[in-house]
């Protein structure tokens, strides 16, 4: 074992990795909260041995929970085998998983699939898909959070992330979530595309009227512009169904053009995906227009793929069904004065506060082995692993108030 690999394994305190992490990693996060050297199911161990419940499984990417048997074999065997081509070359992995989500999809015939290494970079294939469609004005909602690549983060609303890297491409048109008016006066003739999540997440879990994607399908059709769906956070199993915008709770049936994924698909293995619908969108991009060196490889997909497989097997789509509702049910039932409502499906929750205090209890989760995220001042996000079992679920709702006690007696 090299000197470097044993030293990350060498037993130092948190406080001495944070310490070296501040000396050797750009600051781009801030400081980590902790530093995690272990993970097993949906439980993870800092370095200075404290467990966690992992409630936010790496912002809704592992979607087996952590160390998943038939995942390490599956990337183990595949490893071993044959690790990465460059795109000259197919891999059966690659070609066996772009069929399997054109299956799951419902694909029409003509569609097809290109592979990134994230869901930025699946959005950038999909905003340069778009221009190839001759025009240059691209529609997004306010709220909208789609990467922080250049065309992505475009297409990305909040002010401070866009701010400081102005002029970003043009022709990007913001308007209200969910608002309909809003996107029929905001598309023409010059929209090449309107790019829409079926739930918001960074925004704070913010789910449409069940009309609001059909309405967009309908609009871009009588413009002649592509309707992408941004479903890097809400797919593969996220919402309860293979996709949020194919989920019969939450909208209308509705194909669009193109749909984005990363995230969950390859279960904590980098992967995403552009899945382009029909003839059309599937032709726009040619030969040379567009690439990735490590999209795509045989690694990742075998990820992909045994990420789908368990997901499928062990009924993982009913369990988060079954999970969210039941703490979602359990949270409004205990009559909280700290908590509002409970918004999202599945294992997408944003638990809304009664009083700005989300950044504080979000900490004092923490301190109590609880990982969640603050997407707002007042709002909470779960994004847990698909395999949370019961008994998990209970102890959060029972940490919660707690929690939320102590941060409201902390509040001005």
């Amino acid at each position: 074992m090299s000197a470097d690999l044993q030293a990350t394994n060498s037993g130092l305190s948190g406080a001495a990795w944070t310490e070296r992490y501040s000396g050797a990693v750009m600051n781009t996060f801030g400081p980590p909260q902790r530093v995690l050297v272990r993970g097993e199911g949906c439980y993870v161990w800092d370095a200075d041995g404290n467990r966690y419940l992992d409630l936010l499984a790496g912002i809704a990417v592992n979607a087996l929970g952590h160390a998943h048997p038939f995942l390490v074999a599956a990337v183990t065997a595949q490893l071993a085998s044959l690790g990465h081509v460059s795109n000259f070359f197919a891999t059966a992995p690659q070609i066996a998983l772009a069929e399997r989500l054109l299956d799951l999809i419902d694909a029409p015939s003509g569609s097809r699939v290109f592979f990134t290494n994230s869901g930025t970079e699946a959005v950038e294939a999909a905003f340069k898909l778009a221009r190839r469609t001759g025009r240059t004005g691209m529609v997004a909602a306010e709220g909208a959070f789609h990467g922080r690549t250049m065309g992505a983060l475009a297409l990305t609303h909040k002010p401070a992330y866009r701010e400081p890297f102005e002029p970003l491409p043009g022709g990007v048109v913001h308007i209200p979530f969910g608002d309909v008016e809003a996107l029929e006066a905001a598309v023409g003739a010059g929209t090449a595309a309107v790019v829409l999540e079926p739930i918001q997440g960074e925004a704070g879990v913010r789910v449409p009227r069940a009309d609001y994607l059909p309405a967009a399908r309908r609009i871009t059709e009588q413009a002649g512009a592509l309707l992408i769906l941004d479903e890097v956070q809400t797919g593969i199993g996220r919402t309860g169904a293979w996709f949020a915008h194919r989920h019969p709770d939450l909208h209308e049936h509705v194909t669009p053009d193109v749909v984005t994924l990363a995230k969950g698909l390859g279960g904590g293995i980098p992967i995403g995906a552009v899945i382009a619908l029909g003839d059309g969108p599937a032709n726009l991009l040619g030969p040379g227009q567009h690439g990735s060196t490590f999209g795509g490889n045989p690694v990742a997909a075998a990820a992909a793929l045994a990420t789908l497989h368990v997901i499928e097997r062990d009924g993982l789509l009913a369990n988060a069904t079954a999970m969210g509702s039941r703490i979602a049910h359990a949270l409004l039932a205990g009559g909280h004065r700290g908590i509002g409502t409970v918004r999202g499906e599945g294992l997408l929750l944003g638990i809304v506060l009664t009083a700005p205090v989300a950044a504080r209890t979000r900490e004092l989760l923490l301190e109590s082995g609880f990982i969640v995220n603050s997407v707002d001042v007042d709002v909470l996000r779960l994004a847990p692993p698909l395999v949370l079992t019961a008994e998990q679920a209970d102890s959060f709702v029972e940490a919660l108030p707690r929690a939320l006690d102590r941060a409201l007696g902390e509040a001005p």
